[in-house]
Formats: structure tokens, C-alpha cells, sequence
């Protein structure tokens, strides 16, 4: 069967389809106005899709990139491990334990590198609570200016490019763009590398340690 908009003549199938696809932009269009969970929204739009014939479960599955999901599987409880047995915590001490055995912006350097790291596999929120006291008070112990710490600590947080996992954009386009681990850190380490040394470097320059 046939349906008319305009002059165009389309299949009703079509046409359902297209109303599900402006509901579920609607939808979306609501979550900021209503502050709903976008991710209830996601859902809802997804059943709609289903119900609506859209979308068949064979279809919906064979979307799911599952490398991905077994991904986050591995990786989301060691992220869990590291902040719950103080092994996060620890590996910042053992830094500042250093710290009194080098020169102070080796130190910065150090717990800039050593955030970025984290930061790959627990959230960066999670990454800057962690770290800011232990460098905090490490800078205090080498009689070192604390906030450029913190500044590194915080910088170094927002700075997941050595995996797909470290931030949501990079997980997004892993599946769909055919990359590997090995891709992302081919990429991610030079960059690390690069926007450490310019990162502690204006922080000394700029801030002082």
C-alpha cells in the first residue's frame, strides 16, 4: 500500500518508519528540557523501534559491536580494583616516596604520567580524587608549590589516548572504525608524550614549582 505526502507517493511501512525515527528525535530533543536519563530515552527509543517493526531482534543484535562490550567487561572491574584495594593510591605514594631523590619537575612530570595512566582505566573524576592529595602532599613534603601539582594532576586526567576505553569518543568509533589497541597507542603515546613535557613545562614556566 501506498501513502501520499505532498506529491511523493510512499509505502506506509515507510512511513511508520519515519514517524518512529521523528519520535525518537523528539524524544531526545526532550531529555535536556525534562533532564531525563538519556540512556531510559535510548531504551525506549529502541523498543519503539521493535515494536514498531523498524528494527527485528536479529537486526538489533548482529548492531551490538560485542568486542566492545567484552571490552568494558574486562576492563570497567580492574578499574573497580584499582580504587577499591588502594592500588591507585599506592602507586602514587611510591612517586612521592621518590620524590625526595629528584629534581622537583621530574616529580611533576611523574605524576603527570602516572594520572595519565590512570586515568586510562578508571573515570577521570575518580583519577583526580585519587591523585590530588598524594601529589598535594608530596610537593608539600619537597617543599614544592602544591597547586602546580594539582594543575598537573588535573590536566594529565583528561587525557585518555593510549586505549579505547579511557574516554567515550574513543570507545565509540573503535568497533565502527576497524581500530585496535595497538592503533590507539601508536597514536596516544607520542601524544602523551608531547602534552606532558608542553604541559609541565608551562606549568613551571607560567605557575612556578
Amino acid at each position: 500500500m501506498l501513502g501520499v505526502i505532498g506529491f511523493v507517493a510512499l509505502p506506509w511501512a515507510a512511513l511508520g518508519e519515519g514517524l518512529v525515527a521523528l519520535t525518537g528525535v523528539g524524544a531526545f530533543a526532550l531529555v535536556g528540557g525534562l533532564q531525563q536519563d538519556i540512556l531510559v530515552t535510548a531504551l525506549a527509543g529502541v523498543v519503539a523501534m521493535v515494536v514498531a517493526g523498524v528494527l527485528d531482534a536479529a537486526e538489533l543484535y548482529d548492531a551490538v559491536d560485542w568486542d566492545v562490550i567484552f571490552l568494558l567487561a574486562g576492563v570497567i572491574p580492574l578499574g573497580i580494583a584499582l580504587e577499591g584495594t588502594g592500588m591507585a593510591a599506592l602507586l602514587g605514594e611510591a612517586v612521592a616516596a621518590a620524590a625526595t631523590h629528584l629534581p622537583v619537575v621530574v616529580v611533576l612530570w611523574l605524576f603527570y604520567i602516572l594520572t595519565g595512566l590512570l586515568t586510562e582505566v578508571i573515570s577521570n573524576n575518580a583519577s583526580v580524587v585519587l591523585m590530588v592529595p598524594v601529589a598535594a602532599a608530596a610537593a608539600t613534603a619537597i617543599g614544592a608549590n602544591a597547586f602546580s601539582f594539582v594543575l598537573a594532576v588535573t590536566f594529565a586526567a583528561s587525557t585518555a589516548f593510549l586505549g579505547p576505553i579511557g574516554y567515550q569518543t574513543n570507545l565509540f568509533v573503535y568497533g565502527p572504525g576497524g581500530y585496535k589497541f595497538v592503533d590507539y597507542l601508536r597514536i596516544g603515546a607520542p601524544l602523551q608524550l608531547l602534552l606532558s613535557t608542553v604541559t609541565v613545562a608551562g606549568i613551571t614556566l607560567f605557575r612556578g614549582i
